[in-house]
């Protein structure tokens, strides 16, 4: 294996200590979910959040990399940064492609003399220029895998130091996923996260910490530890690793090394009898931790976060820890509406909630991209499975693209190794067509870095060549073509087949359902389909060519800003009744909003029976539908309106019961008004670090709390105390309803958010801001 110089680094486990004694820094800094540091002792490494008090210009002036440049009338902001506020639609993608400048002043202190100094970024859309005191470090090409630079022989030690990025968003040819048509935007800026890395001229590079037979009492994890070397570091050097529970050291063992020819050294955890699985209900986590001692001391400390748990696609389906399991998942783009993908933290890790606990999924496919650290961390703790690709769609350039592509395999495995909730490497891009040598080598690349995962790579050709584990195939015809290879799993469908919004009419909302219970319940039908994941949780914004005419593909069982549509509910639906009970209906209230030879009516609930009441009479009563979704561990229920629905007008009703016995109810206003309007965030405390952000999500309903799609109205906001809204203002309703984000500013107190509604008056949110740890750098 080729010894690293710079790394594509797992920085959501770096260790984050300084050595007791630094001038200025005191302790070592752990990152909280803002990215502030959080004291956790003495160690040799230190890794600084760079997020705070870069200046941003959107233009690139002569000399942008020198230090005696004059920046004093850029604009002030934190990262995540995107280059271009947008309106959520109707926007044009030219608006934000262009090449941005953003500079970072620093000083470090002498202590720090000795040490190697390296610039860690997360993500830059889409190449990154990175000059540090006037000197050009290089160009790293490619948005959605991170880069390190060296700083070490470039700091002034005696004064101020200049870090510049040129950051070029246009859609260059020469990167991956550019080059043809996609159908997605990827927006621009520095939109994750921003770190100084201060470590000895011996560091630990990177950790694979490797799960061996989980399910067997002689299970062991084998961790290979990659080291990076600079001169002389007083060889022989022990290596210490441990298992941790907590505090706990369950397993540990240690090596000396007697040179560092090598580009990664080999240990083995065992005697781990008293383990417990990571699975979807209980998904439990360990450390692994690595410590590097030399004869004058500690030189580095590196922690990993892993779970037990054996995941295997087999002929007969997906298996996780030897229960067969069947895959039921979504798409997920990690875009938002206003600021594309600079989105921070909590907002990332919102999205994986969504996912599993309001739509019942335990499973997501990153498409098209490697997606944020912080959404696959929140995977890990509250078990949601992934399905990870290289960026791309469709389109494969020339050998230097294929290059680029290829090393993004390499830097998304080193990066992602480590999460127990990743399943499977998509090792091709999205939709391509075949070119064997080419995925010969992704392939074989995923499987020398990690042969503890299968590979996968979606097409939507029925016939492509296989050279991955897994097939894993978009078709979007209803029924689904019967699998053709061994191991087979659905990757996308419905999606651009049958755009949804909101306030479409009730015909086309519900048969919207329909088509993603009809897909669930053919994969339930053959253990041959792993499983599927429909196209896909959130709608997103797209070139001109693919959109609905407004820059958004509203493909979406749930809205842009997250919000569920009725199809949402069938998802939602699946769940145990123990976990949730559900009642959803796949249409809206009224008599004159569908065709006349439309005459369904679908209910999407895990209840056993359901009792409809029109104006207080009991018009219906009804069983789940299987004869139609037969297959369907929870059939959605289905009524002939004509019939069912006639008579006198009036509220509708809905009783859900299981065993015998009422356990849910929802009504439907008949009176057809805008009753209440509703103001919710999704957090009531934020940290006040000029970073981290809540969703503030606007709805009218009638007055039992039932959808309104066609409400309309300009929201008028107005914000008081240490935060700033994120969005439109005023905001239009779409479909009802509506979000903003809420950002703090860097100060703690409370944020009083209050939306006015033309006719329905007035809510206020309250947020608390907590204060933050200071910035130390």
């Amino acid at each position: 294996m080729k010894k690293q110089t710079t790394d594509p680094l797992p920085r959501r486990e770096f260790l984050k200590t300084t050595s007791a004694g630094l001038a200025g820094l005191g302790l070592l800094p752990a990152l909280s979910i803002s990215g502030q540091a959080q004291s956790s002792g003495a160690a040799a490494r230190i890794v600084l959040p760079l997020n705070h008090n870069w200046l941003y210009n959107d233009k690139v002036l002569p000399n942008a990399a020198s230090p005696t440049l004059d920046d004093s009338r850029f604009e002030r902001v934190t990262i995540p940064h995107t280059n271009k506020l947008l309106p959520w639609h109707g926007f044009d993608d030219k608006a934000y492609q262009f090449i941005s400048l953003y500079r970072r002043h620093f000083k470090l202190p002498p202590s720090m003399r000795g040490k190697r100094i390296f610039v860690d970024f997360d993500g830059v859309m889409t190449a990154a220029v990175v000059s540090i005191n006037g000197q050009r470090l290089g160009e790293y090409r490619g948005g959605y895998t991170p880069f390190s630079f060296e700083l070490t022989p470039h700091i002034n030690w005696r004064g101020d130091n200049v870090l510049a990025v040129e950051v070029d968003s246009t859609e260059r040819k020469d990167i991956p996923p550019f080059g043809g048509e996609i159908d997605y935007l990827t927006f621009g800026g520095i939109y994750r996260d921003v770190n100084l890395r201060v470590v000895s001229s011996t560091f630990i590079e990177n950790v694979f910490a490797k799960p061996v037979n989980v399910l067997k009492d002689d299970r062991r994890v084998d961790v290979r530890v990659f080291l990076n070397s600079q001169g002389s570091s007083g060889v022989p050097l022990k290596v210490t690793v441990e298992l941790r529970d907590g505090n706990q050291v369950l397993a540990n063992t240690t090596g000396e090394l007697q040179s560092l020819a090598a580009s990664h050294y080999d240990f083995r955890l065992t005697n781990l009898r008293s383990i417990q699985l990571w699975d979807l209900d209980r998904p439990k986590l360990y450390h692994v931790h690595v410590r590097m001692e030399s004869a004058s001391g500690l030189l580095d400390e590196y922690q990993t976060t892993i779970g037990f748990r054996e995941a295997v696609f087999r002929e007969d389906g997906f298996f996780l820890n030897g229960r067969h399991l069947k895959l039921r998942g979504l798409n997920r783009h990690q875009t938002f509406p206003y600021v594309g993908q600079a989105m921070p933290a909590r907002v990332q890790r919102r999205d994986a909630l969504i996912l599993k606990n309001e739509l019942k999924c335990n499973v997501v496919r990153t498409s098209h991209y490697p997606q944020s650290p912080h959404f696959l961390s929140a995977c890990d703790e509250i078990g949601l499975l992934v399905f990870e690709e290289i960026p791309g769609w469709q389109h494969i350039g020339d050998q230097q693209w294929k290059d680029l592509s290829v090393h993004y395999v390499d830097a998304m495995i080193r990066r992602d190794w480590n999460h127990p909730s990743i399943i499977l490497w998509g090792v091709r891009v999205n939709e391509s067509r075949d070119d064997h040598d080419f995925y010969k080598r992704t392939n074989e690349l995923a499987r020398s870095l990690d042969d503890s995962r299968q590979t996968g790579g979606v097409r939507y050709r029925y016939e492509s060549e296989l050279l991955e584990d897994v097939f894993t195939m978009n078709d979007f015809q209803i029924p689904l073509r019967p699998p053709n290879r061994p191991l087979y799993l659905n990757t996308e469908f419905i999606g651009h087949m049958y755009p949804t919004k909101r306030n479409d009419n009730v015909e086309r909302i519900t048969e919207h359902t329909m088509r993603h219970a009809r897909v669930h319940n053919q994969l339930a039908s053959d253990k041959r389909y792993a499983g599927g994941l429909g196209w896909c949780a959130f709608d997103y914004n797209t070139h001109s060519n693919f959109c609905s005419g407004d820059r958004v593909c509203y493909h979406g069982v749930s809205d842009i800003f997250r919000i569920p549509k009725p199809a949402a509910g069938f998802y939602k639906s699946q769940c145990d009744p123990k976990d949730e009970i559900v009642l959803e209906p796949a249409f809206d209230w009224a008599r004159g909003d569908r065709n006349e030879s439309f005459t369904i009516a679908m209910i999407c609930s895990n209840c056993d029976h359901v009792k409809i009441y029109m104006a207080d009479r009991l018009v219906a009563e009804l069983d789940p539908d299987r004869k139609e979704f037969p297959h369907l561990k929870y059939p959605p229920f289905v009524v002939n309106i004509r019939s069912a629905f006639s008579g006198a007008w009036g509220d509708l009703r809905m009783d859900g019961y299981i065993a015998g016995k009422k356990v849910i109810s929802r009504t439907l206003s008949g009176k057809g008004a805008d009753q209440q309007f509703h103001l919710e965030a999704d957090d009531r405390e934020l940290i006040g670090d000029g970073i981290d952000a809540t969703r503030v999500v606007m709805r009218v309903t009638d007055e039992y709390g039932g959808a309104r799609p066609f409400a309309t109205g300009a929201i008028a906001l107005t914000i008081t105390g240490p935060g700033e809204i994120i969005g439109d203002n005023p905001f239009s309703l779409f479909g009802g309803v509506g979000a903003v984000w809420v950002k703090t500013k860097q100060v703690p107190g409370i944020i009083r958010l209050t939306a006015k509604h033309p006719t329905l008056g007035s809510k206020t949110v309250e947020i608390h801001v907590r204060r933050s740890t200071p910035v130390l750098i």
